[in-house]
């Protein structure tokens, strides 16, 4: 009777394992396919508009160092009058400029916001506080940018001057729609830190406001620039709401209330006017591929930064 149990128990150990390497199997084929499938799209998609992208120069003779630097843009001049030209350089100029412009803003407001919610702010105000950030990052970009053209443009208008479409209201738009992204990963980055930085540093005598900007802020200090960059990348690739605002003028902005354009406001003014496989169509596919080449730009920055934490 003894043998019979334990074979009976050796069978039952027997199917239970080959039950739980059928489930493994299961479980490994769903995440590699998973896997797969993301890495797959990405080089689809990377390859697509590079592609396309390339086609202008490539078939229809476009000058790549024109495209980059000329401030001439265009695509509808007749040949008699010199041809159709294509410099994108003020497009570039005008994301990079609401971008870096829109970032110094948003940065130390939403650094700050995160250190008062986890170093200051008592528990019942990190409460309210939390759900309004997270909140702010779910509204749709088209009403932030129907809120940018009805209060901050006409107040633009009537205290600044101009026509209140311009630099300015676009970076005030950008500023406000980056601020929650900013805010919620500069607050998981501070809560991150071990609290024997606090009480190490409070036990040497340091002050609560010393060791918040001689310890805890240089310690979290790479994971609040991937922050800044996380929030700078939503706002390079931003179309709907900088395009209700910034006055999508084809020009180089010479100052904050001058309307100028950026790559993402031509892309969507422009498609939907253009013939597929034209010149004019696989202009505007160059330049998505250079939104696509700064994102991956902005990707090796953070990846850059996340590997220098040193906690």
């Amino acid at each position: 009777m003894e043998v019979q149990g334990h074979t009976v128990r050796d069978r039952l150990l027997k199917k239970h394992n080959r039950s739980a390497e059928k489930i493994e199997r299961k479980g490994k084929f769903i995440v590699y396919g998973c896997a797969s499938i993301i890495i797959l799209a990405t080089l689809s998609i990377t390859f697509f508009l590079f592609s396309k992208g390339l086609q202008a120069f490539v078939v229809n003779g476009v000058s790549p160092i024109e495209f980059l630097t000329s401030l001439d843009w265009n695509p509808t001049r007749s040949e008699a009058n010199g041809g159709p030209s294509y410099g994108a350089l003020p497009f570039i100029f005008g994301s990079f400029a609401v971008t870096i412009l829109a970032a110094l803003v948003a940065a130390p407001l939403g650094i700050g916001a995160a250190i008062f919610m986890t170093e200051i702010a008592p528990a019942w105000g990190q409460r309210i506080l939390q759900p309004v950030v997270e909140l702010l990052v779910g509204i749709p970009s088209v009403v932030y940018g129907f809120i940018g053209l009805t209060v901050v443009v006409p107040f633009l208008r009537e205290h600044v001057g101009g026509q209140g479409f311009g630099l300015l209201a676009g970076m005030i738009v950008l500023s406000i729609m980056i601020l929650p992204t900013i805010t919620s990963i500069a607050t998981d980055a501070l809560r991150s830190l071990p609290n024997g930085f606090r009480e190490s540093s409070l036990a040497l005598g340091a002050t609560r406001w010393q060791t918040i900007y001689r310890v805890l802020v240089p310690a979290a200090l790479p994971m609040l620039l991937t922050a800044v960059v996380l929030g700078m990348a939503r706002a390079f690739g931003e179309a709907l709401a900088v395009q209700m605002v910034i006055g999508n003028a084809r020009t180089i902005a010479e100052s904050l209330m001058d309307p100028t354009a950026t790559l993402t406001t031509i892309i969507t003014l422009n498609m939907g006017h253009t013939v597929q496989g034209s010149v004019d169509n696989n202009v505007l596919w160059s330049l998505g591929l250079i939104l696509l080449i700064m994102s991956y730009i902005f990707i090796i920055i953070i990846r850059f930064l996340s590997a220098r934490r040193t906690f």
